[in-house]
């Protein structure tokens, strides 16, 4: 009786998980959205708290600029900061959270590589990549547990959930997001810059400009969960027809960002 109970809700947990990402690939996600969120917003404030915030209206302006196009195709209010790091990073969180670092900036030549940074980033959160690897991991109980584990990051559990969540190398822990997951984020991040009008091409120079500005060091493929600069811009190449369509089709509308560096 026991096991056939156990088998019963194993059967209703896989069916209420099932759920499918906008590039149409079934996934598992056990975790509550609202959930994520909550671990998203956390890890953001803390961030904020504990991070120095770019002053420069410049900037700012640049990033708010790209990244209001960008989520005006996705809908939703995004907090965007801009923080004074010479990392070549940004992230985009559940609950609709951005952070760009200054050192992205300054590597970026224009407004259209830095939009199929942002791009991607966001298309982890439409895909709920967040989620499904917290579901892997952890299961959803002990996924739960890790809510309140965001506040406090310096715990093992705490830097496990920020790992997890996509940000965390503060505290040496990042769990880089898988290759499957960074193709995905990559396939929706440039559809969506193309959908604001910013040209997709330049995602192209952008993954060139951070493979030289890694210089060698990014391991072989079958040693990274990332996929190599090779492949990445192998593959945005064969997207690019379908994505230079659909800029077209955003500047016949009148989408025209024209965000100054």
């Amino acid at each position: 009786m026991r096991f056939r109970l156990v088998v019963v809700l194993s059967m209703l947990v896989l069916m209420t998980a099932c759920a499918t990402t906008p590039t149409g690939r079934s996934q598992m996600v056990f975790m509550p959205d609202n959930e994520v969120d909550a671990m998203g917003l956390q890890a953001f404030t803390d961030m904020k708290n504990e991070k120095q915030m770019s002053q420069d209206t410049r900037e700012n302006q640049f990033v708010r600029c790209i990244t209001d196009a960008i989520t005006h195709e996705v809908g939703g209010e995004w907090e965007v900061v801009v923080f004074e790091d010479k990392t070549l990073n940004a992230f985009a969180l559940p609950g609709k959270k951005i952070g760009v670092h200054t050192g992205l900036i300054d590597l970026v030549d224009n407004q259209d590589q830095l939009a199929s940074v942002i791009g991607h980033e966001i298309g982890h959160v439409l895909a709920r990549h967040s989620n499904e690897r917290m579901s892997q991991k952890l299961g959803a109980q002990i996924g739960i547990s890790l809510i309140a584990a965001v506040a406090a990051p310096q715990t093992p559990m705490g830097q496990t959930a920020l790992g997890l969540l996509g940000v965390g190398t503060q505290y040496g822990v990042l769990m880089p997001f898988s290759r499957l997951h960074e193709s995905e984020a990559d396939s929706i991040g440039i559809d969506l810059m193309a959908k604001a009008g910013f040209n997709p091409a330049e995602s192209i120079t952008l993954w060139r400009k951070m493979a030289q500005a890694s210089q060698g060091s990014q391991p072989a493929e079958f040693l990274s969960t990332h996929p190599s600069h090779e492949t990445r811009i192998h593959d945005l190449q064969e997207r690019m027809p379908k994505a230079t369509a659909l800029m077209q089709q955003a500047r016949a509308a009148g989408k025209k960002p024209n965000c100054v560096k």
